[in-house]
């Protein structure tokens, strides 16, 4: 995969190897980890601590930032950051009371305290905006550190704390009959003031080298790591500032849209048909395939997806990577699905749909030898 030649990986697999013997906690088929609550010693209860960056975005922030000098470009890799974690919390059903932790990480010679005051402040006014939408998170502090020996530019990311009952926790137990519920990552929300892209944090290594031109591996050559074959470094023909598909829209701010949110809409579902949800799948890391995490012994099929947003098909357009590989490394249209029985589709679509929200039903399980994943579109049959 031309994911693997520029140093990162779409499934992680060397992460997973190294972690395969760890004990996975009070609930071992979860999004994230639950430890017993150790604070109060309640057994009623667990703990979640969870970490995650915007991850290679920041460099392509940075890009657009030198290009431009516009400091907002930074408020949206708060966004990034920020979602990575608390989404991936409202997957085992933690919706809100999350405390927060930054951890920033820059090359000082590189990087301005404008930078840092535009992050910093931006972090809580974000939080304000989730709270006027009733979801409670706190920031407890952070750390930033001018680290320019191992840091090219920037690294922005989260930890998040939250205590949950134990009876609340929603597990990842996908069952043969359960339909696949997406709900789509791009076009605008209630709660967001433009129109998002879909792109989230992942894939964002890929997706600039593929795009842009070389001229910014000229330009910036601290923009990317150096020992990336040179053949595999901003291979593209665009610049950030030539338009999109979409009207009004530079290639870079598509590529630099924040991440959606899904908090507003999963809090909801949550609320009304916990004990019926099978699992909800944040698919980031590994895109489509993220739920291959988490199956046993099913076969899921994914035969109706969203269509494909634009800045996909941008990216697709410039490169020769297979379709394969795009649904392993982006989220091709929808970024969280559910997994849950028939019944409660139209249930689910009619929540999604208050927050302007496309969700249907986009697959279907069943009881399988082996785990597998098939992947049905226009372009072809892909498996996993």
């Amino acid at each position: 995969m031309k994911y693997d030649k520029r140093g990162v990986s779409a499934d992680k697999t060397d992460v997973h190897q190294a972690i395969k013997k760890l004990d996975k906690g009070i609930f071992p088929n979860t999004f994230c980890k639950i430890i017993p609550d150790c604070i109060t010693d309640s057994n009623e209860h667990g703990i979640v601590m969870h970490a995650d960056t915007a991850g290679t975005k920041t460099s392509l922030a940075y890009l657009y930032w030198k290009e431009t000098a516009d400091l907002r470009v930074w408020e949206g890799i708060v966004q990034d950051a920020l979602i990575m974690n608390i989404d991936d919390l409202a997957c085992i059903g933690i919706t809100d009371n999350i405390i927060i932790s930054s951890t920033i990480g820059r090359n000082k010679n590189l990087i301005s305290g404008d930078v840092i005051k535009t992050i910093i402040e931006r972090t809580q006014k974000y939080l304000d905006e989730l709270k006027d939408l009733g979801i409670n998170i706190f920031l407890s502090g952070g750390e930033t550190a001018d680290v320019g020996d191992i840091v090219r530019t920037l690294d922005v990311g989260f930890t998040a704390f939250a205590r949950i009952k134990r009876s609340d926790v929603i597990e990842v137990n996908i069952q043969p009959g359960d339909i696949i519920i997406g709900l789509e990552s791009y076009g605008q929300s209630t709660y967001e003031n433009v129109y998002n892209s879909g792109i989230g944090s992942n894939g964002l290594t890929f997706a600039r080298h593929e795009l842009l031109s070389s001229e910014y591996a000229d330009k910036y050559p601290e923009s990317f790591d150096p020992a990336i074959p040179p053949e595999y470094v901003y291979t593209g023909k665009m610049k950030l500032t030539d338009q999109s598909d979409i009207e009004g829209w530079s290639i870079g701010k598509l590529l630099l849209s924040p991440t959606r949110t899904y908090l507003p809409v999963l809090r909801e579902l949550i609320a009304k048909l916990r004990p019926q949800i099978h699992g909800i799948i944040h698919c980031t890391g590994g895109g489509q395939t993220k739920v291959m995490h988490f199956i046993n012994n099913i076969k899921v099929t994914k035969d109706n997806l969203f269509e494909i947003p634009p800045i996909f098909k941008h990216i697709k357009e410039q490169s020769d990577a297979e379709w394969q590989e795009m649904y392993k490394v982006f989220n091709m249209g929808h970024r969280m699905e559910v997994y849950i029985k028939p019944e409660y589709e139209r249930q689910i679509i009619e929540i999604a749909t208050k927050y302007n929200i496309r969700a249907k039903k986009v697959g279907f399980c069943e009881r399988s030898e082996k785990s597998s994943l098939v992947i049905q579109t226009e372009s072809g049959v892909f498996e996993y």
